[in-house]
């Protein structure tokens, strides 16, 4: 890094409009990320978002990732889904990997993605079934006796995580699809997310504390 103050906002801004398309939505990511000052950058990341609706961007930050998804439900059933995932290692990991993946601008990888999507939900699952690494099946069953979970949506559940799952737990009869595509693995996103919201929901109703 230079000396100079100016002679790295000249290095930063010379990079910043010669490099690529993909480039350029990195380097503002890297800062939200990486600037040590937290409220500053919900601040920054608030205005680049009005900034690139604006501009009819097809991209919005979602949390502090940079994504392909513009939709505003879409974007705040995600959003309330890693506020509560921050407080569950597993489901955090498994979401934010899951938009990682599905957000690559280079090389997205929407298997991964949909994998790592219901294994949020097969986590936070568990963790309200208090049975650690239960298969997804297993813990709905369990967690429907704790709250109160209608059994057509827990079953329904069931059946999508058995269309990424084989008997062993190896995700793959939706994973080796020719064609996976950017919708298949947002839908997988969103419902998941949206699922996570509903289980806490009933959680805290049946005086579940998640945290």
């Amino acid at each position: 890094m230079p000396e100079y103050p100016y002679l790295v906002t000249k290095e930063i801004r010379d990079e910043y409009f010669s490099c690529l398309w993909s480039e350029v939505y990195d380097i503002v990511e890297f800062i939200a990320n990486n600037y040590p000052n937290s409220s500053v950058n919900k601040r920054f990341i608030s205005y680049c978002n009005s900034i690139l609706e604006r501009e009819v961007s097809g991209y919005r930050f979602i949390g502090e990732t940079i994504t392909p998804i513009t939709n505003e439900g879409e974007i705040a059933e995600i959003e309330e889904a890693l506020q509560i995932a921050k407080a569950l290692g597993p489901v955090a990991i498994h979401l934010n990997s899951a938009l990682e993946k599905l957000s690559d601008k280079k090389s997205p990888d929407f298997r991964n993605s949909i994998k790592e999507s219901i294994s949020a939900v097969e986590a936070i699952s568990s963790h309200i079934a208090s049975k650690d690494k239960a298969e997804l099946a297993e813990a709905l069953t369990i967690l429907a006796e704790k709250i109160q979970l209608h059994s057509a949506l827990r079953q329904g559940f069931i059946k999508l995580y058995g269309y990424t799952s084989d008997a062993d737990g190896i995700r793959h009869a939706l994973l080796e699809e020719p064609a996976l595509d950017f919708e298949d693995a947002k839908f997988m996103l969103v419902a998941c997310s949206a699922f996570i919201n509903y289980l806490k929901v009933k959680a805290s109703k049946a005086g579940i504390d998640l945290t």
